[in-house]
């Protein structure tokens, strides 16, 4: 990463992990499928308004885990090997207490979220068994996270693509036995996901314990070292407040969602349409955000292992590169979920149905999220890599500040503002592309800005490569 051309090298490091990414979302997605096949109607809305609510614990107690791979890079780059062991051990020690105390959290405070966000009745139910039973493994989704950042550190994502994709095929065959063996629903596919993040939490840790070099892991050396913790810390905090926040601001809009919800169907009826048609699109869009989430991985590793190796010369065009290929992708994949909409939705359930029926209701606020959302999620790509690039220099706490004022405290207020006069669908997704858009141009001036201070400093000429 620190020599040579950086297109081809940051393609070849992007391919295995995009491919990783996007098997563990088809996996998560037949998740989706397969209890919508189940003869619980308000199962996919459920495990649907269950994502806020999980992704705010995932964010709040392991999000900082970038902070691992981001100094695991530059010792990596500096060429520090007892620095690169000590941070795996502190790393992984810290994963345990994080994913324990987390699951205990989710526990008790998944159903009380869910309630403030509006949830309730046949909904709220299915979603707290959904939940309860996701944070009982809890600790193995902390393992697993920190394991593969400091696998993919190294420059190595091909092996959490054949441990990750083994336990999604894993995650997926469970789900059949207990949905259509086991005649279970949300809870089944709850366990079936628990059992899948056991499996790839031990296989990543083995893979780590045959390490031959500074990233081998050995159980007697597991400690929790002070500077580790504290460089960890200092990097990675920011990345998991911002991401915890930003579940927030998503558990309002969530919220927001119910509420027109409980506007546009009838009173008495249990199923929520509106939930159904989002968490469908929702499902489809994370493929396009975990196939761009690739290159924000990268930006990260390679900024980090050049700054680590003070090759500020190269920055700019790991930038061009990482704008163009995540753009692309972006672009790209919105274009093919537009044109392929009708056979898509009909894989979650959802047709169009007559003028004012429940079907219609969650099918025209599927095709709503796709018009508005889904076609712009190219500037959630253009947001996340300058992020990226801003963490690899080392300025979490900036890009997390940026972030926090750009998208979620933006989002935030179009929702007092905007969805107070126009209580509908549209107003709600039109406050994502408003703030990829902000964060995305802000992130941009800021890695620039960085990057030509640390130029100034170390006095050298820039002679890019591609």
């Amino acid at each position: 990463m620190t020599e040579g051309k950086i297109l081809g090298k940051m393609i070849s490091f992007i391919i295995p992990l995009m491919c990783t990414n996007l098997l563990q979302t088809f996996y998560n997605a037949a998740d989706m499928m397969i209890v919508g096949l189940s003869a619980e109607k308000n199962a996919v809305g459920a495990i649907g308004v269950t994502n806020p609510v999980l992704t705010l614990f995932i964010n709040m107690f392991i999000g900082f885990s970038t902070g691992t791979g981001v100094l695991v890079a530059r010792h990596l780059g500096a060429k520090n090997d007892n620095g690169v062991s000590k941070t795996v051990h502190t790393s992984l020690a810290v994963s345990v207490i994080l994913g324990v105390l987390g699951g205990a959290f989710g526990i008790v405070f998944s159903r009380v979220l869910l309630v403030m966000m509006g949830a309730d009745a046949n909904l709220l139910d299915l979603a707290t068994s959904y939940t309860f039973v996701y944070f009982c493994g809890f600790p193995f989704v902390s393992v697993t996270n920190y394991a593969v950042q400091i696998i993919r550190a190294k420059g190595d994502t091909r092996t959490p693509l054949v441990i990750l994709s083994a336990s999604g095929a894993l995650n997926v065959l469970l789900n059949l036995f207990f949905v259509f063996v086991c005649k279970m629903d949300v809870e089944g596919v709850a366990l079936a996901t628990a059992i899948s993040n056991v499996a790839s939490a031990a296989a990543l840790v083995a893979v780590l314990m045959r390490e031959d070099g500074p990233c081998r892991f050995e159980f007697k050396r597991l400690a929790i070292d002070g500077d580790s913790l504290k460089n960890v810390i200092v990097i990675g905090l920011p990345a998991g407040i911002q991401g915890a926040l930003f579940s927030l601001s998503n558990l309002i809009i969530t919220s927001s969602l119910i509420t027109v919800d409980n506007l546009l169907k009838p009173s008495g009826v249990d199923y929520a349409p509106v939930m159904s048609g989002n968490a469908a699109v929702s499902n489809l869009n994370s493929f396009i955000y975990t196939a761009t989430n690739a290159v924000y991985l990268a930006s990260i590793t390679f900024t980090s292992q050049n700054v680590g190796a003070k090759k500020y010369e190269r920055i700019p065009r790991v930038m061009v590169c990482a704008y163009a290929i995540t753009m692309s992708v972006g672009l790209i994949a919105s274009t093919l979920i537009f044109m392929l909409h009708r056979p898509l939705l009909s894989l979650y359930g959802l047709y169009d149905g007559a003028e004012g029926t429940l079907e219609h209701i969650a099918y025209q606020t599927a095709y709503t999220k796709i018009v508005i959302e889904t076609m712009t999620y190219f500037l959630l790509a253009f947001m996340e890599v300058g992020s990226g690039v801003v963490r690899g220099f080392g300025k979490s706490i900036t890009a997390m500040v940026i972030a926090l004022c750009g998208s979620c405290l933006l989002r935030v207020v179009w929702i007092a503002t905007v969805f107070k006069v126009y209580q509908n669908v549209a107003s709600i997704y039109l406050s994502y592309p408003a703030s990829w858009l902000a964060t995305g141009a802000v992130n941009l001036i800021v890695a620039i800005i960085i990057y030509k201070r640390a130029m100034k400093k170390s006095r050298t000429v820039p002679v890019p490569s591609i």
